[in-house]
């Protein structure tokens, strides 16, 4: 969901940088296949696939260059449990493997194949059927040929088209499936790239642009062609090559510049990377600076949610221009943030600007400002060759647009951040207490620990102890016999407050009380006093007291007539 989208009845808000998960709940037998349930991190409904489904999606993304694991076919054997078993986890790594992966995570083959339902509109058709209808109000535009999988976001499309008054010239017009705000174009700004022409309607957007046949930043880094698909050209470049230390330079303070600019207009940009970087005579230009008032999330989001310090529209800007100075040194993105360990480089004084935004301290204790890092060494003398006053005139409605979608971005940022913190908390307690040191831990706590104490001071019985007297705390401050123990006293407390014995002892004085306060014999008590209300001496007994107390050979541990303890033979 874009930061400006409504809810509209029946639809569903999709974010194209929300990566989905599954998990395979089970695989099992229907119509003599094998098939796997999967159930997507972000929606309840249940996925049934078969591994076919998975060997065509596996043979789409191999456009990638990447190697993936998707463990190999089997013919024969293929309904034994223990294959079956086996195949789940191996296709459950395929899957971990494939939604973490930075790229594929986001392609629209990964999201209809987890998500069908959600994700299975064909953007292009609906993209080139809005664009045609477009044209059929202004016909001196002509479609050339639709530029298939170019970029990464799944409800944006673009079109090689040209104007008919100008037949050689080509133009790109790129198409968006939103609920927007406002769009701005043109802006006389020499390191903005301009807006040839832009149209919005209820639920889309479209914006022309001339078409640069060099393509982006990206794709000098990366050399490759503009044309190809986003998956072939950047998953795996086969060619990269950083840039030369005065390209850094120079490139590097043109690109402040232009954020300066509009942040001191009140311009919310947030979408700063490489592919967004168009080079014309040794200029940086930037574009898609109407991506923010369009709604769309930027391609940064899941790194800026982590960080709690990437909290306004300013320092959303200095955290992107760190991973694009990164790839401007190094010819890739950095493979995880923070990075405080970086390749060897030449370039000292490029090292110190990117540890001072994407070093662990700096996305904790937070990052410079664009005025600051114009003051470093690495730009503050690099002269810039547009000297001319840069002009940015905005009406009455777009500056209340843009406070709007100011607010609304850094907003919703700080919400995201905070659940995603109160996630981690939760991960990572209900980790460590499933953790096996912890287990131990309890485990050695539980044995050291005999006796626990009840609020008024007294030691309480628990129920896991097996020896010793064995007695909880009534009410009444009376120790009673607990059920679980097998040695000791073995009696409870009856309502009058005289002891009882419970049906589980097997040792000990093995007695209950009658309504009238007589000890009698109960039946499953093999040792002990053993007499009846009468006193007189039962068969089933084997030790008691003779009428007069005297201890007899064969007791184990009980009592006399007296009271006084007796001592047991083979205590």
């Amino acid at each position: 969901m874009a930061f400006l989208e409504k809810q509209s009845p029946g639809r569903v808000l999709l974010d194209d940088t929300v990566a989905l998960t599954a998990l395979i709940e089970a695989s099992q037998n229907l119509q003599s296949h094998t098939v796997s349930l999967l159930r997507p991190g972000k929606w309840t409904q249940t996925v049934i696939k078969r591994y076919s489904d998975f060997d065509m999606l596996n043979s789409s993304l191999l456009v990638s260059g990447v190697s993936l694991p998707l463990p190999p076919k089997k013919l024969l054997g293929n309904m034994d449990r223990e294959f079956i078993a086996e195949r789940q986890r191996g296709l459950q790594v395929y899957l971990d493997f494939i939604t973490q992966h930075h790229i594929l995570a986001t392609c629209q083959l990964v999201k209809k194949f987890l998500d069908t339902n959600n994700y299975s509109a064909n953007y292009t058709e609906i993209a080139l059927q809005q664009v045609s209808m477009f044209f059929r109000s202004d016909p001196k535009w002509e479609v050339v040929e639709p530029l298939k999988d170019i970029g990464w976001r799944i409800r944006k499309k673009y079109f090689l088209i040209k104007n008919k008054e100008q037949p050689k010239e080509r133009q790109v017009l790129s198409w968006v499936s939103l609920l927007l705000l406002y769009v701005v174009f043109p802006l006389q700004n020499p390191y903005i790239y301009p807006v040839t022409f832009a149209n919005t309607s209820e639920l889309s957007a479209l914006v022309i642009r001339m078409f640069n046949e060099k393509g982006t930043l990206r794709d000098l880094i990366c050399k490759v062609k503009p044309k190809e698909a986003f998956m072939r050209k950047y998953c795996i470049p086969k060619k990269i090559q950083g840039l030369e230390l005065q390209q850094i330079r120079t490139y590097g303070r043109q690109i402040l510049e232009v954020l300066r600019f509009l942040h001191e207009k009140g311009f919310p940009y947030g979408h700063l990377h490489a592919s967004n970087i168009v080079i014309e005579d040794n200029t940086c230009k930037v574009l898609d600076i109407e991506n923010s008032l369009l709604g769309l999330p930027s391609y940064y989001r899941p790194y800026i949610t982590q960080f709690r310090k990437i909290n306004t529209t300013e320092s959303i800007d200095v955290y992107s221009f760190g991973h694009l100075l990164y790839e401007m040194t190094y010819g890739r993105p950095p493979d995880a943030v923070p990075v405080d360990q970086y390749p060897a480089v030449t370039y000292t004084s490029v090292v110190s600007v990117l540890q001072s935004i994407l070093s662990t301290d700096a996305c904790k204790t937070g990052m410079p400002t664009v005025a600051q890092l114009l003051q470093t060494p690495l730009f503050s003398d690099v002269l810039l060759f547009h000297s001319e006053k840069l002009q940015f005139k905005i009406p009455t409605k777009l500056r209340d647009a843009l406070k709007t979608a100011k607010e609304c971005m850094e907003k919703r940022l700080q919400e995201e951040q905070k659940t995603n913190q109160q996630h981690r908390r939760l991960t990572r307690a209900q980790s460590h207490h499933g953790s096996e040191e912890e287990k131990r831990r309890r485990k050695i706590l539980a044995r050291k620990v005999e006796n626990t104490v009840t609020d008024s001071g007294t030691p309480s019985r628990t129920r896991a102890h097996r020896h010793g007297l064995g007695h909880t705390v009534t009410d009444s401050g009376t120790p009673s016999r607990t059920r679980a123990h097998r040695h000791g006293l073995g009696h409870t407390v009856t309502d009058s407050g005289t002891p009882s014995r419970t049906r589980a002892h097997r040792h000990g004085l093995g007695h209950t009380v009658t309504d009238s306060g007589t000890p009698s014999r109960t039946r499953a008590h093999r040792h002990g006093l053993g007499h009846t209300v009468t006193g007189t001496r039962t068969r089933a007994h084997r030790l008691g007291h003779t009428d007069s107390g005297t201890q007899t050979r064969a007791h184990r541990l009980g009592h006399t007539d007296s009271g006084t303890p007796s001592r047991a033979l083979g205590m």
